[in-house]
């Protein structure tokens, strides 16, 4: 499939998908691996693939504002426009092209539909882009997303948000809900860790919210990384500043993974996070912990429990099946 958004360039194919603009050479491919210059055309060489095809709780993506308690149906592609040394994910995320027989191919976006349709009796209400980073497979997630919307099911995108502005607008006429990872509020980070830059993906927060389309962001917590108090309140004042103090930010406990053997993050640290972001926004979770406590929403209004969530798992106590608060009546969201 010949990729969308390039320009041929001395003798190389510029890819404009992200902010990397990677300046590819025949034969080779650029950072995310799956967008590779193929006899002078970008070609994306992940469509069709899919790594993982699971029907999961919306709760785990995290997704806490919509729908909850019902399901979605997961896909997996491979690749990713970041290399995060901590990435949970990586077998897929950094897979190369020879990988790739591992996994299900040539796979049409009719199949995915049919599969979320089917999975509609059992509470699937749509499919979520989710596991690798879905943005670099740009082709082939619009191709089900578009077809996915016509048949009056939601699009749920899980992404680190390091996208160009054009093809995200392209994104946001299809996909209704996003979570969007803000690893950071410093460029270094983004840099020493990731290998992207932090300005880009606040740029997409941004044009998310412009467009009304819902969102959450998770801030996963690293020791001495990313974790300065001071630099977590400046991110939870932009969020609430820029986004609306009604923004959901899930605050996640890190574990030791891929390049990280770190401690995990402590239990102190992580609800000293929690209370900095209460003071600027007022629907903060965290994920990761085992303390099921600050999982559960609450009304703004009257502070009748209305979702208890135990390892994603919703209980719809006091929520309306239209969205409100059955103690008073407010709308939640």
């Amino acid at each position: 499939m010949e990729a969308k958004y390039y320009v041929s360039e001395n003798g190389k194919v510029r890819c404009l998908l992200c902010p990397h603009r990677c300046a590819i050479a025949e034969g080779k491919s650029g950072i995310c691996r799956v967008r590779k210059n193929i006899n002078g055309r970008l070609t994306a060489i992940s469509y069709g693939l899919i790594s993982a095809l699971a029907l999961d709780p919306i709760e785990k993506k995290p997704l806490y504002h919509f729908y909850p308690g019902s399901k979605i149906l997961s896909l997996g592609n491979v690749g990713c426009n970041f290399a995060c040394q901590f990435c949970q994910n990586h077998v897929i995320a950094q897979a190369v092209e020879f990988d790739f027989d591992r996994y299900e191919q040539n796979i049409a976006p009719d199949f995915v539909v049919k599969k979320a349709k089917a999975a509609v009796a059992d509470g699937n209400i749509g499919v979520a882009y989710t596991y690798n980073e879905p943005t670099v497979g740009f082709e082939f997630m619009l191709d089900i997303a578009s077809r996915v919307k016509a048949k009056g099911l939601k699009n749920v995108m899980v992404s680190n948000g390091f996208i160009e502005t054009e093809p995200l607008k392209e994104l946001l006429d299809v996909v209704d809900a996003f979570n969007i990872d803000l690893k950071s509020s410093t460029n270094e980070f983004y840099a020493h860790l990731l290998g992207g830059k932090r300005d880009p993906v606040l740029n997409t927060l941004l044009e998310i919210d412009r467009a009304g389309r819902h969102l959450e962001i998770t801030y996963l917590v690293i020791p001495d990384e990313n974790d300065n108090r001071g630099e977590f309140r400046k991110t939870c004042q932009w969020i609430a500043s820029n986004l609306g103090p009604s923004t959901v930010l899930h605050v996640t406990r890190y574990f030791p993974n891929y390049h990280f053997n770190q401690p995990p993050t402590s239990l102190t640290s992580i609800l000293d996070l929690y209370g900095i972001a209460r003071e600027h926004l007022q629907h903060v979770y965290l994920g990761n912990t085992g303390m099921s406590e600050y999982s559960n929403t609450y009304c703004d209004h009257c502070g009748k429990l209305m979702v208890e969530r135990r390892s994603y798992q919703a209980n719809l106590l006091g929520l309306s099946k239209d969205g409100k608060c059955l103690g008073c009546g407010n709308v939640a969201w």
